[in-house]
Order: structure tokens, then sequence, then C-alpha cells
């Protein structure tokens, strides 16, 4: 393959490229490249947002580079204030060990192990002592800083803005100082992260990095970036039918989307699936299945996929469910819960009496699989479901929007 054929590779998908020329003349070069990508583990899982970043390593890989898999132990301590509008409270180191443990397993139902080096930022950035800490603060300017949007937007409105905070991107940077990085990769909203380690590569004398931006996912409801605390997010681990049914609730706009940053599926498909849509010859929801099968069997197997698709064909496209479904916030005093209870808060039925007579009549069902068992007792926090009684009345009861109260 030629280098320039390999840039248009890795310039598929890409949403800017820092250095691109520079990156030319090494591929020119038949240089065999070592492309950074951080990854502060501030929570377990990962989720599809992560993936973007993700397959573009693998671009790498299967280009013959290689790749550092780089687990921010030591920066996590300290949270990227990237995008916060106030201090991040920072994670114990017991905490982010705990995190860091699941990582690994995560990320090769993606990555190549054989070309992925897994590297963790305490192992150099634990070593540093006082002086080398204010001799690479001395390398940028508080000027410099506060070009960071969320620093001025913060300085401006008079909200603080600690010291450590300016050492993170400092740390982040020195990173590919340490890895004497040729790529790093980000999110559009770390660039300002990422030119930090430009500058630090040149300020050590090292060749500068070049800099690749990957557009954000969007989370599940169209807006927001996808977040495990926002509750919009798709986790790679999930349950292959849990994983399914949440690809099914994006809209058909962002289905495309997701199609191009989280999959494999060709430009070429893609866009025939489009015109298809376009011409009425090939449903939307058709294009959903197959691109909600796609992401189940990266990470669960061709098997699982089939079954996930063949389960919510069985539990939903075979009952008429509405387009938007009520996600009532529940407070109950205890979990499990008794269903009658359960439908009464969700606000489907006026009491637990109505409930119990619901049940009675075959009128209540869990995920469209209709429940008898008035005595039955549900647990609201391990997944979320559909709940529904008669034919109009549903409610999505989501483990996030439960509350566990006592009662006297």
């Amino acid at each position: 393959m030629t280098p320039e054929e390999q840039l248009r590779i890795i310039k598929r998908g890409t949403a800017e490229i820092i250095g691109e020329n520079e990156l030319l003349k090494k591929l020119k070069e038949k240089k065999v490249l070592y492309v950074k990508a951080g990854f502060d583990p501030t929570a377990p899982d990962l989720h599809l947002g992560h993936t973007v970043l993700l397959w573009k390593l693998r671009d790498f890989q299967e280009l013959g580079h290689k790749v550092y898999f780089l687990i921010g132990d030591f920066t996590a301590m300290i949270g990227d204030p990237t995008g916060k509008s106030e201090t991040r409270p920072p994670l114990t180191k017991e905490e982010v060990l705990k995190n860091a443990e699941t990582y690994a397993q995560q990320v090769f139902k993606i990555l190549d192990p054989e070309k992925t080096v897994v590297v963790f930022n305490s192992e150099w950035l634990d070593k540093m002592t006082a002086t080398d800490l204010i001799k690479l603060s001395s390398k940028y300017t508080v000027a410099r800083m506060l070009e960071r949007d969320d620093f001025s937007k913060r300085f401006k409105e008079g909200r603080s803005i600690h010291i450590h905070e300016f050492i993170y991107p400092l740390l982040q940077g020195y990173d590919s100082v340490a890895l004497k990085a040729d790529v790093e990769l980000g999110g559009t909203d770390q660039k300002f992260n990422l030119l930090i380690g430009r500058h630090l590569q040149r300020e050590f004398g090292q060749e500068e990095q070049t800099c690749i931006m990957m557009p954000i996912l969007e989370g599940l409801d169209g807006v927001q970036k996808m977040s495990k605390s926002l509750g919009n997010y798709i986790g790679i681990l999930e349950p292959p039918e849990e994983q399914f049914g949440k690809v099914m609730r994006i809209s058909d706009e962002l289905m495309w989307r997701y199609y191009r940053l989280v999959t494999r599926v060709s430009e070429e498909e893609i866009e025939e699936m489009e015109k298809a849509v376009r011409e009425g010859k090939l449903h939307p929801m058709e294009a959903k299945k197959r691109l909600a099968e796609t992401i189940v069997r990266t990470f669960h197997g061709e098997d699982a996929a089939r079954k996930a698709r063949e389960h919510f064909e069985r539990v939903f496209s075979k009952r008429e469910l509405p387009e938007e479904i009520p996600e009532p916030e529940i407070s109950i005093p205890e979990n499990p819960v008794w269903l009658p209870r359960l439908l009464k808060e969700a606000g489907l039925v006026k009491s637990t009496s109505e409930g119990r007579r619901q049940i009675k009549g075959g009128g209540v069902r869990i995920d469209g699989e209709k429940i008898t068992d008035e005595n039955l007792k549900i647990d609201v926090l391990k997944k979320e479901f559909i709940l529904q009684v008669g034919k109009r009345r549903f409610a999505r009861i989501k483990p996030e929007k439960v509350t566990i109260t006592s009662e006297n």
C-alpha cells in the first residue's frame, strides 16, 4: 500500500489532523509509527463513545503500526478538567486501579493484542520529583492555559480554577514525551491537550507528534456526548439483548453516524443503505437492526447477535410500541419491589388493588411478556425494561431513575 493510500485510510472519519504533512513524510520513510491514545480509568466500563478512538487505532495496527494503549492511572487521580464547569473531585488510587483492571479485557475486543502495548502513566509520572514538575510547568504559560475555552469561561465568570487543573494537560502532554509518540489520538474536545503534547515534544528536542482528533459520539439522546453519568451510553460489555435494545432506541438520523463511527461497515455499503432508505426500498427499522446486530457481533459474537435480534423481534417488533415511552421517576421502599406497587409508582394504575386486578386479568406485560403472578417482585436496579398495562399504557423503567426510600 502506498503512503498516500495509507493516509487516506488514516484520514477516514477524522475531524481534524494537525501535522498531516509530517505524518505523510514518516509514512514515505516506511517508519513503524508509535500511536498513542490515553484513557483515564474514571469508570470501570468503556462504552461505544470510546470505540471511536479504538477503531482508528485498529486502522493503524492493520497498516503495520504499533499502538500504545495508555491507561492514565496517575492523571485519573487529578481528573481531566476538559469541558468541566467546576473542579472535578479526585479519585483514590484504589478506585483508579479497580477501574483500570477491566480495561485490557475490553479493548482487545477491537485492538490486536500483538500490536498493542498497554502502559500506565504512573510508570514515569510517579518518579517525578518536585524539581521535575516545576521544570515541566516552566514550559507553558498561564496566559496560554487561559486560552482554553473551559478555563477562559470559568475565569471570566469568577469560578474557581485550581492549580492542579493546569497541571493535568501538562502531564498528559508529557506522556507523549515519555513514549516518544509519533501520533496521538483524541476526541475533538481533547485538541488543547494534544497540542500541549506536541509543544512539549518540541521543548524536549523530539519530533512533534501528529495530532488526530476524532468526532465525539452523541449518546442515545442524540444531543449530548455519550456518557455513563448522563445515562445515555451503550457499554461494550453490556448483555447482548440490552446492547441491541439500546441501539434500536437511537434516531434514524443518528443511526448513520453510529454506522460510520463505531462499525467497520464500508462507506460504500452505508451509502447504498442510505439510498435504499430514501427510495423506500429498505425500511429504516431494518437498517437499524443491522446496525444493532453488527455492534453486538463485535463484542459478543455471531450467535449472540442473532439471538439478540430474535429476542428483540419476538418481544418488541411483534407488538406496537409507541415512539415516545414515558420514563418516570420511581420512589419505592425496597428492592425488589412488589409489582402492583411498581405499577402504581410508575403511574400506570391508580392503586395497588387496580394493579392486582390488571395482573389477574392478563393486562400486564414486562418487555412484551405477560405477567400473571400478582405476588411477583421485580428487581428494578438490574436493567431497564418496559412495563405495559393494557394496550395504551407504557413506562420505561430505568435503574438510574429509581430511588429507594425507607418507610416507617
